[in-house]
């Protein structure tokens, strides 16, 4: 395969990855990681790198779209910030002293898991809101727009979405992938956020994160431009097109879409686990 022939294979897939990333709220890194890896045979840890820089450019692409239509919570990104943040800075030290094989295997089974309980709250009626005392103190709430108006939200167990927001930091870190998956699913599942809201927030937050995490893979050599830069431009691109299909949306068909690819993400990771690729 030319250069030529390389790099634009590799910018017609980041910009599906930039789509899938800014729609669902999981990041690129998903799909640009496996198919790096899988199909394109680079080397793990610059396929992290480039996955990093990637989710860069998709929060970016996204984030200044949902933040304007009013749907990020920019005050509840920056506080669970702390713990992805301070997790990523711990991936990032460990991706060069522990295997990422049997890491990936947990986190494979944690995505199917995921996976059935986002699907199994499709049927659910809205849950009243039972303030927070922590999130009223840290005004932890807001609104976002619905056909007619507003919805006004509070977050919900604040201290157990703060815990899983370090775990999915770390994890960003250790395998590059943004770990969108495990910060939606926190907000949605344990702090009780709207799915919308949790979606654009965690495109919002996954930027900073990947931000902290990729200056110790730039000092280590693993960033290269060449690879990076096709990458950039093809979720970027990306990015703004989906932030722009989720705003009209259903938040059914966001659940399915986002089950379907975290299944598929699970398989991949466990199966890569097992078989030593990770």
């Amino acid at each position: 395969m030319s250069v030529l022939v390389f790099t634009i294979a590799i910018f017609g897939t980041s910009i599906l990855a930039g789509l899938l990333g800014a729609l669902t709220g999981l990041g690129g890194g998903v799909v640009i990681v496996p198919v790096l890896c899988l199909l394109f045979k680079v080397d793990l840890h610059y396929a992290i790198g480039a996955s990093l820089v990637s989710v860069i450019a998709t929060s970016s692409g996204a984030a200044a779209a949902y933040v304007r239509e009013g749907y990020s919570n920019i005050r509840i990104g920056m506080f669970l910030e702390v713990a992805t943040t301070l997790g990523a800075l711990l991936g990032a030290y460990l991706t060069a002293r522990v295997s990422g094989n049997w890491i990936g295997t947990i986190f494979g089974f944690v995505l199917l898991y995921s996976a059935w309980t986002s699907m199994h709250k499709i049927a659910e009626e809205k849950a009243s809101l039972i303030p927070d005392s922590l999130a009223m103190k840290l005004n932890l709430r807001g609104s976002f727009p619905v056909t007619g108006g507003h919805e006004e939200y509070v977050a919900e167990h604040v201290p157990a979405g703060f815990g899983i927001m370090f775990i999915a930091g770390t994890l960003s870190g250790l395998l590059g992938i943004g770990s969108g998956a495990v910060k939606v699913l926190a907000m949605d599942q344990v702090m009780k956020l709207p799915f919308k809201v949790s979606t654009t927030t965690s495109n919002f937050m996954i930027g900073v994160t990947a931000a902290a995490s990729a200056g110790i893979y730039l000092s280590r050599g693993y960033i290269v431009p060449g690879l990076a830069m096709p990458v950039i431009l093809g979720v970027l691109a990306g990015s703004v097109a989906g932030s722009r299909l989720l705003v009209n949306t259903h938040v059914k068909t966001l659940r399915v879409v986002f089950s379907i690819v975290i299944v598929a993400l699970g398989a991949e990771m466990i199966f890569n686990g097992l078989t030593g690729r990770l």
